[in-house]
């Protein structure tokens, strides 16, 4: 139903090349996101800080995402720069991960939080699609699919290992980690950054080879934790598109409540690539508490 863009009629006027669908490009788009990206998560990561309640001196590491553009110093300079954080902040930037990276950055922030007594990990996810706009093309309707999904958004959350109750209030437990690559994946989801911006190509049955290998990968996860239904856990699914989440549901015989946190920020925002993941943890927490429920995602 809705998304969000940093691009306006005036910016594509301007610079028409980002409009078509080879034209050279990447410096228009470059110019763009490396300065907004960081901007953008900057907004992010105040509201995540005014709700954590506690001094930004107390950040103790940053890990910043972003598919949107590639630049040196990083976004994760520069938005410590605009926060203000100490010149100590152990940085990490991941670049061109994609829209799984929205369970990368979680995972990843878990092991720094709980190898660093007292560490208190900024995890910023800000995503412009600047980068990867562009015309059609008759030729490859892949890519005008991905014009249709894709949103901009940034998402921010803390992450820390034994909190303080009388400082601090953990909104979700992080338990286990993990991370798998599907059998005959390859090709299936291929981004490239090249004169024209970075362009995606997607495999038609997308959606069909992650539903095919879903309830192992399920299994693999899950199984060491003592859980086998499916229907018992809440889930915040990568929002991926319509069809991914129609045949997983299906697949794994889910309640039609279970994705319902997904579908709302899909139908709200679109596909933000890594900030998804982020943005669903937060629906999720809102609809909690709404509801009265005892636990968050319960």
């Amino acid at each position: 139903k809705k998304r969000y863009m940093y691009l306006t009629e005036e910016i594509l006027t301007e610079n028409p090349n980002i409009c078509a669908y080879m034209a050279p490009s990447l410096d228009a788009r470059q110019d763009i996101v490396v300065v907004e990206v960081p901007k953008l998560g900057k907004e992010a990561a105040q509201k995540a800080i005014k709700e954590w309640g506690q001094p930004k001196s107390k950040i103790t590491h940053l890990v910043f995402c972003t598919t949107s553009g590639v630049d040196m110093p990083g976004a994760d300079y520069q938005l410590t720069k605009l926060l203000g954080l100490q010149p100590s902040v152990k940085r990490f930037m991941m670049y061109q991960q994609g829209c799984f990276a929205g369970g990368t950055v979680i995972r990843l922030a878990k092991d720094l939080a709980e190898n660093n007594k007292g560490a208190r990990v900024l995890v910023v996810c800000s995503e412009i699609t600047a980068v990867t706009f562009r015309g059609p093309s008759d030729a490859h309707l892949d890519s005008l699919v991905g014009q249709a999904l894709f949103g901009d958004g940034a998402a921010a959350l803390i992450i820390g290992s034994d909190p303080d109750p009388n400082l601090e209030r953990p909104l979700f437990q992080l338990v286990s980690a993990a991370q798998t690559i599907l059998p005959d994946s390859g090709g299936a989801i291929d981004g490239h950054l090249r004169e024209v911006g970075l362009t995606f190509h997607l495999l038609k049955d997308v959606p069909g080879l992650i539903s095919k290998h879903i309830e192992k990968s399920l299994n693999e996860a899950f199984q060491p934790l003592g859980i086998r239904d499916w229907n018992s856990l809440f889930w915040i699914a990568h929002p991926g598109g319509p069809a991914i989440l129609d045949q997983v549901e299906e697949k794994l015989e889910l309640k039609p409540e279970k994705l319902r946190a997904t579908r709302h920020v899909l139908s709200e925002y679109g596909n933000m690539s890594s900030a998804c993941v982020l943005f669903i943890l937060d629906e999720m927490r809102k609809a909690s508490s709404k509801e009265g429920l005892n636990t968050t995602g319960e």
